[in-house]
């Protein structure tokens, strides 16, 4: 059939294959596989306030978007019926 030199190929491989395989994903990775802009940018995301003075300024910002939203369902309603 083949002989000895075939198996000793096969088995190198079957050894060197899944090695070689490893080290091309395993390398470099960071430019290979990365998707630019993926990551919000820190002025993109929610700050969370710390500080006395910011937390009533954003329930404030908070009360008067509910208030707003609110009306405006309220007058959509009141559009609705008439």
């Amino acid at each position: 059939m083949g002989g000895p030199n075939l198996e000793v190929f096969k088995f190198g491989m079957y050894i060197m294959f899944p090695i070689a395989i490893m080290y091309y994903y395993g390398t470099n990775l960071d430019n290979r596989f990365s998707v630019p802009d993926f990551w919000p940018k820190a002025h993109q995301t929610n700050r969370i306030p710390f500080e006395r003075n910011e937390i009533q300024s954003e329930l404030e910002r908070l009360k008067r978007r509910r208030l707003e939203l609110r009306e405006r369902r309220l007058r959509s309603e009141r559009n609705g019926e008439e």
